[in-house]
């Protein structure tokens, strides 16, 4: 007998499944690559926006993304390439290209062609790289502390796709309803959105069940841009800080990458492995199992909403302003 899962995997999607009035790329920061995944000396291939990328760090150390396929013959720099000095070799001719996309060689050339790869602006902190997407940035995103505090255990990284757009993956945050259904908590939590240019905040509080627990939890969530958010959970069993990074992978598939960093018990450090596990056994199933409704919902651009969930409608006239205007 088959299960309900191996159904969902076959089952066909609606075509208006894969329909959004609105642009796949909003403008603003995404994090493409934690900075543990980018060594110096190596070439990382990415696909983000609809594009095929390669990050490599420069002679400096600094990260850079660019293009991934050589203006020359087409090659794709990350499938062989390699870093020389800094600079991404091209595997089948040996042009080179530095940090800010520049070719700086070429075999044979008297001197280098004047061609580029495109790019991006590229920030690093808070143990990410990030990249901008739009026109020349006018915001950051702040660092998160609790990333590389020593207060906090490493972080639980669990990465999925999704086929949705990741505008209806950050009104997740303000849907009040699905906390009951989703997170098993027993109503409804009462949230308040506070908006301030591409930045918005809600606060809130979260009671319900973990294993034999009652767990009675307040959280702030701050959010930067349509890409970057951080959850804040305050509690006196569990605090943790999650770091939630939604990034348009094409028109059609988006990525929800969870970076979960636990507070370690004061005084009792030696706990947190055993705090993280807990969390891992509920968190995660929790998440998978909106990715799934997700693969297969469509986009309403008028729900049917409750007065509860006013908050959808507010966060949907924040988000609309990272869209170029029309």
């Amino acid at each position: 007998m088959s299960s309900i899962d191996d159904h969902m995997t076959t089952l066909p999607r609606d075509p208006r499944a894969d329909e959004y009035p609105m642009p796949f790329v909003p403008h603003g920061w995404y994090a493409v690559l934690r900075s543990v995944q980018l060594p110096r000396g190596k070439v990382v291939p990415l696909h983000y926006f609809g594009r095929a990328l390669i990050a490599f760090r420069g002679p400096d150390g600094r990260p850079a993304v660019r293009d991934a396929h050589c203006p020359h013959y087409g090659a794709h720099l990350g499938v062989g390439g390699k870093v020389v000095n800094g600079e991404v070799e091209c595997p089948f001719h040996g042009w080179r290209f530095g940090a800010d996309g520049r070719c700086t060689h070429a075999p044979f050339a008297a001197r280098p062609p004047k061609v580029s790869i495109g790019g991006f602006d590229v920030r690093e902190h808070s143990g990410l790289i990030f990249v901008h997407t739009g026109p020349d940035p006018t915001w950051e995103v702040p660092e998160i502390p609790e990333a590389t505090a020593r207060e906090f255990a490493s972080p639980i990284d669990d990465v999925q796709t999704a086929r949705i757009h990741i505008q209806e993956m950050r009104e997740n945050i303000v849907d009040e309803s699905h906390f009951h259904f989703i997170h098993g908590q027993s109503e409804p939590p009462v949230q308040n959105l506070v908006v301030d240019g591409p930045f918005a905040e809600v606060r809130g509080r979260f009671a319900r069940k973990v294993l034999a627990w009652e767990v009675d939890n307040t959280f702030d969530v701050f959010m930067y841009g349509p890409g970057v958010m951080v959850v804040r959970v305050f509690g006196s069993m569990l605090s943790l800080t999650a770091i939630a990074l939604t990034t348009p992978i094409d028109d059609r598939t988006s990525e929800l990458r969870m970076l979960y960093h636990v507070r370690k018990p004061a005084g009792l450090p030696f706990l947190a492995p055993a705090l993280k596990l807990v969390f891992r056994t509920q968190a995660l199933a929790e998440v998978r199992e909106e990715v799934r409704i997700w693969d297969h919902k469509v986009h309403q651009a008028r729900p049917v909403l409750l007065q509860h969930e006013r908050g959808i409608k507010a966060l949907r006239r924040w988000y609309a302003q990272f869209y170029p205007v029309s």
